[in-house]
């Protein structure tokens, strides 16, 4: 993921948590920062 594709899953992940108007959307929070957290570990895939 490049750094524009980055700035924009943190912009709809802030969106997300702190809009008001905007109903919360549980799974996509979670999609959002699983790739936020790999980008930010160097592309390390996570495990469960």
């Amino acid at each position: 993921m490049d750094d524009l594709e980055y700035n924009a899953k943190l912009e709809e992940l802030d969106h997300l948590l702190n809009d008001d108007v905007v109903e919360m959307e549980p799974s996509r929070v979670w999609s959002l920062l699983l790739e936020v957290s790999q980008h930010d570990l160097g592309g390390f895939e996570a495990r469960a």
